[in-house]
C-alpha cells in the first residue's frame, strides 16, 4: 500500500508539471522561475478590490469544502451505532476541544470560543491540504483549458494575515469586554519602577502586534517553502533539460510532498488555532 501511495504521489506531482510543459510547446523559451505561481492574475475585475483570482477561488473551495466536511463527520444520525465517519468526527472534536480550546482557554470562555477555534483549526487545514492536490485552478493554460496545479491559499501572506488579524481583533475586543479598557490595557504593564515605563510601554505595544506577524508568517512560511521546493524539485528537470533526472528529482519532490501532506499540513492548522485559543484566553484572564 505505501508503494502504491508513492508510486501515486510521483504521478500526482509530475502531472501537473508534465501539462505546464506541453503548454510551452512551440512557444518562446521562458527561464524557470517558481515564484511565477504566486503572481495571481484577475479572474474577474470587481469594485473595491474585491478581484477574484486563484487564490480567492481556492479559499471559496476551501470555505465550501470545510462546510460540507464538518456536516458530514460531525452530523451523526442518533440511533445507529458508531462507524469510521463518526470516529473520524470524534478525533477531529476531541483535538479542538481538549488539545486547542481546553489548553488555551479559561473554563467559562470555552463555550463562546470553541467554535471559532475548531472552525478555523478545520479551514486552515481543508486549505492546505488541497494545496497540495492538482486543480484545474492555474492561470497556466494548454489549449484554451487551464492546466492542473498546485497551490496553496495559506501560503500568500496576504491571507494568512488576515486570518490573523481575525484573531489579534477577537483578543483585544474579548480582553475588554471581559475586563473593561483600563484594566485590559494595564494587564500589559509588568510590575516595575514607573521610571520604566517609558521604556517597557513601547515593548509591550509593539509585542502585541508581533502577535500578528508571528501568527501569520509562521504558516506562511511553511506552506511557501514546501510549495517552493516541490516546484523546483520537479523544475531542474526541464531547466537542465535531462529527463535521466527524474530518477533524483521525482523522489525527493515526492519525499517532500509527503512529509508537506503527512505532517505540515496538520501541525500548522492545528498549531494556527492552539496559539489563537491561547492569545483570546490570556485576553480573557491576564493575570494568568
Amino acid at each position: 500500500m505505501s508503494r502504491l501511495l508513492t508510486i501515486a504521489t510521483a504521478l500526482f506531482l509530475l502531472f501537473p508539471t508534465l501539462a505546464f510543459a506541453a503548454s510551452e510547446t512551440g512557444a518562446k523559451e521562458e527561464e524557470f522561475d517558481p515564484s511565477a505561481e504566486w503572481k495571481l492574475h484577475t479572474w474577474i475585475d470587481l469594485p473595491f478590490g474585491m478581484d477574484i483570482n486563484k487564490g480567492v477561488a481556492y479559499l471559496l473551495l476551501g470555505s465550501l469544502l470545510t462546510i460540507v466536511l464538518g456536516i458530514v463527520i460531525m452530523r451523526v444520525p442518533i440511533g445507529r451505532g458508531p462507524n469510521r465517519r463518526q470516529a473520524i468526527g470524534e478525533i477531529v472534536y476531541e483535538i479542538a476541544q481538549i488539545q486547542v480550546a481546553e489548553q488555551g482557554l479559561p473554563t467559562k470562555a470555552i463555550g463562546r470560543w470553541f467554535p471559532y477555534c475548531a472552525t478555523l483549526m478545520l479551514f486552515v487545514w481543508v486549505v492546505n491540504i488541497i494545496g497540495f492536490i492538482p486543480l484545474p485552478l492555474s492561470d497556466e493554460k494548454w489549449h484554451g483549458l487551464p492546466t492542473l496545479g498546485v497551490f496553496a491559499a495559506t501560503s500568500t501572506l496576504s491571507v494568512t494575515l488576515a486570518l490573523a488579524l481575525m484573531t489579534f481583533v477577537f483578543t483585544h475586543v474579548e480582553g475588554i469586554r471581559e475586563n473593561g479598557p483600563v484594566k485590559y490595557f494595564k494587564s500589559w504593564i509588568p510590575q516595575v519602577p514607573k521610571v520604566m515605563y517609558v521604556l517597557i510601554v513601547p515593548l509591550e505595544i509593539l509585542g502585541q502586534f508581533m502577535r500578528l506577524i508571528s501568527l501569520s508568517v509562521r504558516l506562511y512560511a511553511n506552506m511557501l517553502a514546501g510549495h517552493m521546493l516541490i516546484l523546483t524539485f520537479i523544475g531542474l528537470i526541464f531547466i537542465i533539460g535531462n529527463i535521466g533526472l527524474a530518477i533524483v528529482a521525482v523522489p525527493a519532490a515526492t519525499i517532500m510532498y509527503l512529509f508537506e501532506v503527512v505532517i505540515v499540513v496538520t501541525i500548522q492548522a492545528y498549531i494556527f488555532a492552539a496559539l489563537s485559543a491561547i492569545y483570546i484566553g490570556s485576553a480573557i484572564e491576564p493575570d494568568h
